[in-house]
């Protein structure tokens, strides 16, 4: 898939701007199809308008140039929040609810910091909101603002499924990072569940 242009990605936010809206946050998920450990949300808010170079959809964006641009994007933002919904509670309430329950806490976050947030753009997911918004299908590739949470929410998932790596290192979740690739099946079927499987998952 090609990078949109900086004019495609900061459409939705110009378009927002020009209505009068100054303060924009995106809303995004990592990790709703693992098998395995949390689902992350972030919240990531900025004072209209403004482009960091290279942010994208966070699956398109290399490991390393995701760390790098994390760094860009929680220096140059005005606030950012981070949800995080283990996987007993995904279990009990299904990865959807976990997924709304973890943006919620996100935003909630920023909220707490810059009261004045005036619109939200979430990728797919329509969330009950105290602030007016708008659910973007494939957002992560659409928008600017979305892309830079789907970014904090991907790299803050990756560093937690690291550190789950090391204590269980049988599965490698260092290079997996829980989803269900085959040598991960593989290794459930040999070793058994962790506590941190999700054991309503179908696969499971």
């Amino acid at each position: 898939m090609k990078r949109p242009s900086e004019d495609e990605l900061l459409s939705f936010e110009r378009e927002l701007f020009q209505k009068g809206y100054s303060y924009i946050a995106g809303i995004d998920e990592a990790g709703r199809g693992p098998i395995a450990g949390p689902v992350v949300a972030a919240c990531v808010l900025f004072k209209q308008p403004h482009f960091i170079d290279g942010v994208w959809d966070s699956k398109m964006v290399p490991a390393k140039k995701r760390e790098i641009l994390y760094g860009h994007i929680v220096s140059e933002c005005e606030a950012f929040g981070v949800g995080i919904v283990d996987n007993d509670t995904i279990d009990r309430i299904n990865i959807l609810q976990a997924t709304k329950a973890a943006m919620r806490s996100a935003l909630d976050q920023v909220l707490e910091k810059w009261g004045d947030t005036h619109y939200l753009l979430i990728d797919a997911v329509k969330l009950e909101s105290p602030v007016p918004f708008e659910a973007i299908i494939k957002g992560d590739s659409r928008s600017f603002t979305i892309a830079a949470a789907s970014i904090i929410a991907k790299v803050t998932r990756d560093r937690l499924m690291l550190e789950l790596h090391g204590e269980y290192p049988h599965y490698g979740w260092d290079r997996n990072k829980g989803y269900p690739t085959k040598f991960h099946r593989e290794c459930v079927r040999k070793h058994g569940l962790t506590p941190y499987h999700r054991r309503s998952f179908a696969i499971i």
